[in-house]
């Protein structure tokens, strides 16, 4: 048995808008640094519907100036292999 950590999908996003907030950044501020059409992606994000790609993670981390591990909200969840 051992322990994995798994991505809190709800609490990663309620993160990223607490991040968002305390960078006094919008949702419309970020559509436009996306570069995105919509804002759906990033509400997404925000109720932890999805999860932003590896790169999109990388320039949040840059926005907000943190780590991508301060962006991310694990649990750990014990594993067993084998028989």
């Amino acid at each position: 048995m051992f322990t994995i950590p798994r991505i809190d999908m709800a609490q990663t996003g309620q993160n990223i808008a607490n991040l968002r907030i305390k960078a006094g950044l919008s949702v419309r501020d970020l559509q436009d640094i996306f570069g995105f059409a919509t804002p759906q992606a990033i509400y997404k994000w925000q109720h932890g519907t999805a999860l932003p790609t590896m790169d999109n993670m990388v320039v949040l981390a840059a926005v907000f100036q943190v780590k991508i591990d301060d962006i991310l909200v694990t649990t750990n969840v014990q594993m067993q292999v084998g028989a």
